[in-house]
């Protein structure tokens, strides 16, 4: 098993990645019983390599929902019938997963709405309250 490289600073190391090989699920008939062709990849997240902690947390975030019991990602795939296809798969969307950790999210600036914006929305609003009020009952007070 070889180092997954995300960028030139970033990778993660062979140590980190744990491979098995189970039986995929779903329609292929006999080749589905007696194949192993599914991967299951694990991959230890405190291990990656070159994460400035920003990113690393943005790794943590990103994953949370695919841990197993020991706090490793879990990345499977079983887009093919063949095994190392499927291997490479796996590879491609744990680099995917932190070459999205490495991106910074822009901040938001707060932003106002222009006058003329803020005078459409109240007369909008002065629009519907007429049209409900000659929706309801005309009262009884004459």
């Amino acid at each position: 098993m070889t180092a997954i490289t995300v960028t030139d600073d970033v990778r993660v190391p062979a140590a980190a990645l744990t491979v098995r090989a189970v039986r995929a699920s779903g329609p292929g008939g006999q080749n589905v019983n007696k194949v192993a062709t599914k991967i299951d990849l694990r991959v230890a997240l405190d291990l990656v390599e070159g994460l400035s902690a920003a990113a690393r947390s943005r790794l943590d975030a990103l994953a949370r929902h695919r841990l197993d019991a020991d706090g490793r990602l879990v990345v499977t795939s079983q887009a093919t019938r063949n095994q190392a296809r499927n291997l490479e798969d796996a590879r491609d969307k744990v680099r995917a997963l932190v070459a999205a950790a490495l991106v910074a999210p822009r901040p938001r600036t707060a932003t106002k709405p222009s006058g003329a914006a803020r005078e459409r929305r109240l007369g909008e609003k002065r629009s519907r309250s007429g049209v409900k009020r000659l929706r309801a009952r005309p009262s009884g007070d004459d």
